[in-house]
């Protein structure tokens, strides 16, 4: 009975963990400053936020942006 309780706090904790990485913050909208990788985004829905700018695309304000989790890289449209 003790294994079978370990184990299903176990399944819920694995779950619990991925769920909330799904849930993090993911937004599209326009970068509205650059400060070497920092970028502050303003998303769509009005809110602000600041990711970093890890990949090799070069973000200038005014730029369409995608932000995964804390994250941002170029919005691609029409793919």
């Amino acid at each position: 009975m003790n294994k079978k309780m370990i184990t299903l706090a176990m399944a819920l904790a694995l779950v619990g963990g991925t769920a909330t990485v799904s849930f993090a913050l993911d937004c599209k909208g326009v970068a509205k400053a650059v400060d070497g990788a920092t970028v502050t985004v303003l998303c769509n829905n009005g809110k602000e936020t600041t990711a970093e700018n890890k990949g090799s695309s070069k973000i200038e304000v005014g730029d369409k942006v995608v932000v995964k989790g804390t994250k941002v890289k170029k919005d691609v449209e029409g793919c």
